[in-house]
């Protein structure tokens, strides 16, 4: 089915991202949105092209920032943080009507004109100088030059991701989550648009294996290892597919029990949804499509009860919750889980995942465009026709 064009006939459009080093969860978005601007170029700071070639992305005008040329920004560009909201603001839009960001850092400080249309999707406000700052800061050690230094980078960045809120026009969510993110961080309202995923490529297979699955970064806030723990406690099997720098904690953790494939095609992702007894989720995350692709295959999901999760999981129908991010909780609820297996229908659950389709994420954001546009034409066109008062 064709994607529901935005009704802006001459219209010129350009989208901006922060960087795109690898063809993520946040791409495929951007690859759904540019369906509806199929002329549409983009915008960024690093572009590692190897990575898009087969992708709709791939066909679409790349235009990079002077960063893209520094001595490894493509492999190791958040060494270039400090650069990133100078870069960002090098951007040239100027010769667009509609600008759309999908900013999960810094692209939505581009800098447009008053006669342009500024909509953000936003993925999260950027949660290492906000939300997970202190978490961030851990890093470098408890005190000591090297914290300190990070400390004044991020208030530096925090300084400016606040101020360049102002270059948002219209701002949309990607969860009721981050919506609460953004109020609470930059006290704007946002409306919101829910990711897109492809519900479709995944069926409710049975019987179910006796194993239990998880798709993850191996980063540390999604809390893999202290996953491994608890399936190590349990004597459960556990199926890691990822990859990160937490490998070898998860290897340390989990023992016998966890089988760690590592980095898979989406093949073999597919699979293992469609044969696991659940999957399971432990991240605060700002979205989370994992769970939905593993609900979409009939999975029950076991997750952790904040975030993103909670807003596409339905609790003792599709799946169920743990309240902390530690061992135990997570040992109980899937002792709890086991206890009540047999109350979940795959296929029940895999209907619950079409209002995260694609068509539907495509017919919101179209319909949201031309609201907005016929919105900013219409104050454009009462300015204009306001008489203007004279100083005495």
């Amino acid at each position: 089915m064709a994607a529901p064009r935005p009704s802006l006939p001459g219209v010129s459009v350009a989208f901006v991202r922060d960087w795109m080093t690898v063809y993520s969860g946040a791409d495929r978005t951007m690859a759904a949105a540019l369906e509806l601007f199929p002329k549409a170029p983009i915008h960024t700071l690093v572009y590692q092209p190897e990575h898009f070639r087969g992708t709709p992305i791939g066909r679409h005008p790349i235009k990079t920032s002077f960063l893209q040329h520094w001595p490894g920004a493509r492999t190791l560009h958040r060494s270039y943080l400090p650069l990133m909201p100078l870069a960002i603001e090098q951007l040239d839009l100027r010769g667009y009507d509609l600008v759309v960001s999908m900013s999960h850092a810094v692209a939505k400080g581009v800098l447009t004109r008053a006669d342009q249309l500024h909509i953000s999707y936003c993925f999260t406000p950027a949660r290492y100088v906000w939300d997970l700052y202190f978490e961030h800061l851990d890093r470098y050690g408890s005190r000591g030059p090297r914290r300190w230094a990070a400390g004044c980078l991020l208030h530096y960045l925090r300084l400016w991701d606040q101020a360049s809120t102002s270059r948002v026009d219209v701002f949309v969510a990607s969860s009721r989550t981050v919506a609460r993110r953004i109020w609470k961080t930059y006290r704007r309202q946002s409306e919101v648009v829910y990711p897109p995923v492809d519900v479709d490529r995944f069926t409710a297979g049975e019987p179910r294996d006796d194993y239990y699955l998880t798709v993850s970064r191996l980063v540390p806030y999604k809390q893999v290892p202290m996953m491994a723990k608890a399936f190590d406690r349990l004597r459960r099997r556990l199926v890691v597919i990822g990859e990160g720098p937490d490998r070898a904690a998860v290897e340390r953790a989990g023992g016998v029990w966890v089988e760690l494939l590592g980095r898979q095609p989406d093949a073999v992702v597919r699979d293992h949804m469609q044969r696991c007894k659940a999957f399971v989720f432990a991240a605060d995350e700002d979205f989370g499509i994992a769970p939905i692709e593993a609900q979409a295959a009939g999975a029950p999901v076991i997750a952790y009860g904040r975030g993103g999760a909670t807003e596409t999981v339905i609790a003792n129908r599709t799946g169920l919750f743990f309240d902390e991010q530690r061992v135990g909780c997570l040992v109980e609820a899937v002792e709890r889980f086991e206890a009540i297996a047999g109350r979940f229908d795959p296929e029940q659950i895999r209907l619950t995942t079409h209002r995260f389709s694609r068509e539907r994420f495509q017919r919101q954001l179209a319909a949201l465009i031309d609201r907005e546009w016929d919105r900013f034409q219409s104050h454009a066109s009462l300015e204009l026709r306001e008489p203007r008062s004279l100083a005495s």
